[in-house]
C-alpha cells in the first residue's frame, strides 16, 4: 500500500533537491525525511535520488514517481473533496496560481469574501511566473490561475474578472508633481525604472509607447527590477519614474510618498483573467470559486488595495 504522506515528503525533497530543506518546510527532522525516502526506495526496489554532497537529484525512477506521485496526491485531494461535497460541504484545500502583481493584491480580498461562505475551505495562493502558471495549469498542478495574457490553447478556459490600470508614478518631490500631467515625449528626459521583459505591465507600457513612436531603446533606463513593490520603493527613494499597477502603487500614493502623473493620450490598462483547464473536472470548491469570481464585484476591493 502506498503511503500518501511518504509521497508528499518525497515530492517536497524533489522540489527543493535537499533532505534538510524539505525537513524545514515540513517541520520534520532530516533523519525522519531520510528514513521515509529510504523506506520508499526499499518498497519500490529502486533508487529515487542520487546523493551529491548536501543536495540530491532525481533518478529516472524518481522522475517517474514525481509525475505520478503529484497526480496521485491531486486525485486523493479531489476524492476527499468530492466525498465531502456529497454531504453538502465545501471543505478541503485548493491552490490558485498567480503571475501578476495585481492578482496578488486582488486575490486575498476575494478569498476572504469567499471563505465567509465556506469557512472550512483552505485556499493557497502561489506566486510564480506566467509561463510557470500556465505550465502547472496544463499539468493539473494548479486547478486555477490568474494571468494578464490569454495563451491560446484548446484546453484552457478564461474568465475576465478585472481591469488593471497601469499608471506613471514619480517621487513626491519631483518637478512633475506640481502639475501631474506630461506628454509622452517628456518620458525620454527622465531616468525610468522598468519591470523585467516578460512582465505584463512592461508589455502594456511598451505597446503604449510604440503608439507614440517611442521605442524601448529611446528610454533612459535607470534599472530593471523584478517586482512592482521594489519599483515603487525605488521611486519613493528618487531613483527614477516608473509605470506600475495602480494597486501596487496604492500604499505610496496614500502616504504621499509618490504621485500619479497623467501621460497625455496614453491610458494604459490590461485585463486580468481567471484560468482553468477543461481537461480536469473541477471539484465542488473549484466550481464554486469559479462561479464566485464571475459574479463578485471588485470596485470595493480596488479601493481597499
Amino acid at each position: 500500500m502506498i503511503d500518501l504522506n511518504a509521497i508528499h515528503i518525497f515530492l517536497t525533497v524533489a522540489q527543493h533537491s535537499s533532505f534538510s530543506e524539505a525537513g524545514r518546510k515540513l517541520n520534520l527532522s532530516q533523519p525522519a525525511v531520510s528514513q521515509t525516502i529510504h523506506n520508499l526506495e526499499r518498497q519500490f526496489g529502486v533508487d529515487l535520488f542520487v546523493r551529491k554532497g548536501h543536495s540530491v537529484h532525481l533518478t529516472e525512477a524518481g522522475q517517474l514517481l514525481q509525475g505520478m506521485g503529484q497526480e496521485l496526491l491531486t486525485n486523493a485531494n479531489r476524492l476527499e473533496e468530492m466525498m465531502n461535497s456529497i454531504q453538502g460541504n465545501v471543505v478541503g484545500e485548493m491552490t490558485v496560481g498567480c503571475s501578476t502583481t495585481s492578482g496578488k493584491y486582488l486575490l486575498p480580498g476575494l478569498i476572504a469574501r469567499f471563505r465567509r461562505r465556506f469557512p472550512q475551505l483552505r485556499i493557497n495562493v502561489l506566486v510564480s511566473s506566467r509561463d510557470s502558471v500556465i505550465k502547472k495549469l496544463m499539468s493539473g498542478d494548479f486547478p486555477l490561475g490568474v494571468s494578464s495574457k490569454v495563451i491560446e490553447h484548446s484546453e484552457l478556459e478564461y474568465q475576465e474578472f478585472y481591469t488593471d490600470h497601469v499608471i506613471l508614478i514619480a517621487p513626491a518631490n519631483h518637478h512633475w508633481a506640481r502639475f501631474r500631467h506630461i506628454y509622452p515625449d517628456d518620458l525620454l528626459e527622465e531616468p525610468i525604472i522598468l519591470r523585467e521583459e516578460v512582465a505584463g505591465t512592461r508589455e502594456v507600457l511598451i505597446e503604449g509607447l510604440r503608439q507614440h513612436d517611442i521605442q524601448p531603446d529611446m528610454l533612459n533606463v535607470a534599472m530593471t527590477l523584478g517586482n512592482a513593490e521594489a519599483i515603487e520603493m525605488a521611486v519613493e527613494e528618487g531613483l527614477g519614474i516608473a509605470f506600475v499597477s495602480r494597486l501596487a502603487a496604492s500604499r505610496g500614493l496614500e502616504l504621499g510618498r509618490v504621485v500619479e502623473v497623467e501621460v497625455e493620450g496614453m491610458p494604459l490598462q490590461r485585463k486580468l483573467y481567471m484560468v482553468r483547464n477543461r481537461r480536469f473536472p473541477p471539484t465542488r470548491a473549484q466550481g464554486e470559486f469559479w462561479a464566485f469570481i464571475k459574479t463578485e464585484p471588485l470596485k470595493e476591493l480596488e479601493c481597499q488595495a
